[in-house]
């Protein structure tokens, strides 16, 4: 077998979904043309510029425009603007043939099956044969697209379904065609987790497949619901949202997100070609939503849905009167006792034993979902873990409905569904008898899943690139305190997991990163600090920072700030590798950690910045010294190398934050060449311990301390003053903002020294904890800190 390599795609159609898989394409490197057809008329622009329709601008202009719209778009599609330029435009007519230079060709046209063959007809006059061709539909069946085309085609052609926005949605749908052999659908499967980065499911050609099937049945049976048990949008939201495990868009949010006609479009599919379904009727829209379609109140593309914008304000629809009021806030006691649940898998036990509405809500809602998605096998996929992939991937939820039932118990979820009239599969009963009581378990660190046909665990296969905390942390855990775990993760690396609330950096969590070095130093080869949570770490505890600055306790809040320090460099000069593998929000301190590793593995997904700024303080965990020190780093003869520490300087005072972690290294806190970026988050720790290993192996030896740090002093100082100052006076910056700026100033110049200096990293780690502690005796900087942790977000006074 040939090793087939994707250098180079054409993405055919380039509306929203076609433009954004052109550009998570030109994220992970790859060469991509994207075609759309040719405009029939001219604008009035066109007209009075006098172009014709043969010119090159004219006839690429729908292309054109839709990449551009889709580039503008927040949040972005693209890791990194110059990425683009690995986006080349054409159209239909003039640029076709080139298709016959390309590895995978993917149609993303208008879903109108009469449309996508006449597309395929075209494209098999030039597609070269062994070339890959899939259809980005969402829900025509894939063998009617193939019909009449070629045995070579027919070889290579079947669906691949990204989800919308396909950078943020893991799941990538794979749908096999009559004729699609098994080596397309083998390499698909690989390249989507390993290069896309994507979570790869094999689906059965059936309506909307797995994730849409199962998605759209979840909100439309919510829709029914809401009627009957007499809810309002803000309650579903409230229910459906971060409690469950869902994002925080819930239902009514993401509807509005996604599109109405979005939704509705799938909704009808199903309807009509799945008359033996079940659920059959629930697919049948409710009055509201078709008054809804005939208003055109399609969600956020259209002003207003579910939600509507007016002013500052955001209003919602009153499902009753179908006009639009304030917003309510919804407030139910069983969602109080989950408040001090910090693991979503652990609430929904309580949640269904809820005594009021949100109790029969969650009742009715989860008996629904699992009688649906049990009947849903083998029509839809053999193997239950799919469906819960899908949802995950696909949806964004925590968890999947075959964990859920899991977590609630399988004997108690089939109580529920038989409350509410419905029954479970036959093959549930049968699974309980044969004496397996979980749809899941974990042995030796892996995942099995029950399989229906053989009536017993099987492992769910694709682990072994993973290494999955969840499976390991209670058999290879080495030490563990109240705000970490460590575990072995075999081949002689230990790894630290904070385990503290939004994996804050405290006292607990910087002992357990102590000691974890000090056994690794002693028994192990090498570290990585990782975790799977949703985020690698917002920072420092500041509500302990707050205490002890309001209760003027400077000496404890000094020993904490030089604990912290100490800990990093730590970090940096132990004896063994030390590897930081961030993902998510990687604020403050855990920037901060990340900066002071040997070297960091970051998911593509990291947004990583030093904003102690907008706290009323500056980086005290090292991170001022670092980006000094980094800045001296990039001094070249002759260079102005006032230049270059004034934008590391501006980096940490405007408190930049990367949009993924390809930025991260134009903000200087990742570094080319010594930093590297994972695109699927799952392989992450498995790629960190991998370097940790290879850095061991290739002889690792301790680093010496630096003290050869070139500092500019008052030359810098001054500069750096004039410029705050100016911005003091044009009201740009507030006196306290120009205060901190200052501190940080006098911190990254080295202090008031007359010349350039040689200095070491204690000396600017010194300046930078005084700095520190003196912005912490403020009263604005504590007001600051205050409303952060009041609200979550920053106060400028």
């Amino acid at each position: 077998m040939s090793k087939r390599r994707i250098k180079k795609v054409a993405i055919i159609g380039s509306g929203i979904m076609g433009s954004g898989i052109a550009c998570h394409f030109a994220n992970i490197g790859v060469d991509v043309l994207l075609l759309d057809i040719v405009p029939r008329e001219l604008t009035d622009a066109e007209k009075a510029k006098g172009l014709t329709l043969e010119d090159k601008a004219v006839r690429n202009r729908i292309v054109n425009d839709s990449l551009t719209a889709s580039l503008k778009s927040k949040p972005s599609p693209i890791y990194h603007p110059s990425f683009a330029s690995r986006i080349t435009t054409g159209n239909l007519e003039d640029d076709i043939a080139k298709v016959k230079d390309v590895d995978w060709i993917m149609e993303v046209v208008v879903e109108r099956l009469d449309i996508k063959k006449q597309v395929f007809e075209k494209l098999e006059k030039y597609r070269t044969p062994g070339t890959l061709i899939t259809s980005n539909t969402s829900g025509i069946p894939i063998h009617f697209m193939s019909e009449g085309r070629s045995e070579d085609f027919q070889k290579h052609f079947c669906g691949t379904h990204f989800f919308n926005p396909a950078r943020y949605l893991k799941l990538f749908e794979i749908i096999p065609g009559p004729k699609t052999s098994q080596e397309v659908l083998d390499f698909l499967k690989i390249y989507g987790e390993k290069f896309l980065g994507k979570t790869s499911v094999i689906a059965k050609d059936t309506p909307a497949f797995i994730g849409n099937r199962i998605g759209i049945f979840g909100i439309q049976s919510l829709f029914h619901q809401v009627k009957e048990m007499d809810l309002t949008v803000e309650e579903v939201d409230k229910l459906t949202g971060p409690v469950i495990g869902r994002p925080k868009s819930a239902t009514f949010r993401t509807v509005d997100v996604v599109g109405l006609d979005t939704l509705v479009h799938v909704a009808n599919g199903i309807y009509e070609n799945c008359p033996e379904d079940e659920a059959h009727e629930l697919f049948k829209l409710p009055d509201f939503i078709n008054t809804m379609m005939e208003n055109k109140w399609l969600g956020s593309k259209t002003g207003q849905g579910f939600y509507k914008k007016e002013g500052k304000d955001i209003r919602t629809l009153d499902l009753n009167t179908l006009e639009y009021r304030d917003r309510k806030s919804a407030k139910f006691a069983t969602l109080e006792l989950t408040k001090t649940v910090d693991k979503v898998v652990d609430r929904f036990p309580i949640l269904i034993s809820g005594k009021d509405k949100a109790g029969e809500f969650y009742r009715k809602n989860f008996a629904a979902m699992f009688a649906y998605v049990s009947n849903r096998i083998p029509e839809i996929t053999d193997e239950l873990y799919k469906i819960d992939d899908a949802m995950k991937a696909g949806f964004g939820w925590e968890h999947g409905p075959f964990q859920i039932w899991d977590a609630v118990g399988v004997e108690k979820g089939i109580e529920l569904i038989k409350a509410e009239g419905l029954e479970p599969a036959a093959w549930v009963n049968e699974m309980l008898e044969s004496g397996n009581k979980s749809f899941y378990t974990v042995k030796e660190g892996s995942t099995f899943f029950y399989d229906i046909p053989s009536k017993k665990q099987e492992k769910v296969p694709g682990q072994d690139a993973f290494i999955i905390l969840d499976n390991i942390r209670k058999s290879k855990e080495v030490y563990k305190n109240s705000g970490v775990v460590v575990e072995d993760l075999g081949d002689g690396i230990l790894n630290v997991e904070f385990q503290s609330k939004m994996n804050t950096i405290g006292g607990d969590v910087l002992s357990g990163l102590n000691k974890a070095i000090d056994i690794a130093e002693k028994d192990f080869a090498g570290l990585v600090v990782g975790n799977q949570a949703a985020n690698f770490s917002v920072g420092a505890n500041i509500g302990m920072i707050f205490m002890m600055a309001a209760e003027q306790e400077y000496d404890e809040l000094n020993a904490a700030i030089k604990y912290f320090q100490d800990s990093m460099m730590r970090m940096r000069y132990s004896a063994i590798p030390t590897i930081a593998a961030p993902h998510g929000m990687a604020l403050g301190g855990g920037c901060e950690l990340s900066m002071h590793a040997d070297k960091v593995v970051a998911a593509a997904e990291t947004y990583m910045g030093l904003v102690e700024f907008g706290v009323g303080v500056i980086p005290g965990g090292g991170g001022s010294k670092e980006m000094a020190l980094r800045a001296q780093d990039l001094f070249r003869k002759g260079d102005v190398e006032l230049n270059t520490l004034q934008e590391y300087f501006l980096t940490i005072a405007m408190a930049k934050v990367s949009t993924s972690a390809y930025e991260a290294f134009d903000l200087g806190v990742l570094q080319k060449g010594k930093d590297i970026i994972v695109v699927n988050k799952d392989r992450q720790l498995a790629m960190a311990k991998a370097h940790a290993k290879l850095m061991a192996d290739a002889g690792y030896t301790q680093p010496i301390k630096r003290t050869d740090i070139k500092v500019l002093g008052r030359q810098a100082l001054g500069m750096f003053m004039v410029g705050t100052d100016a911005m003091e006076d044009s009201n740009y910056i507030s006196a306290h903002d120009q205060k901190i700026a200052n501190k940080l100033a006098y911190v990254m110049a080295g202090g008031d020294l007359s010349e350039p200096t040689l200095v070491s990293e204690q000396y600017l780690l010194d300046l930078e904890r005084e700095a520190f502690l003196s912005l912490a005796t403020e009263r604005k900087t504590l007001e600051r800190i205050q409303h952060m942790l009041k609200t979550g977000k920053p106060l400028r006074n």
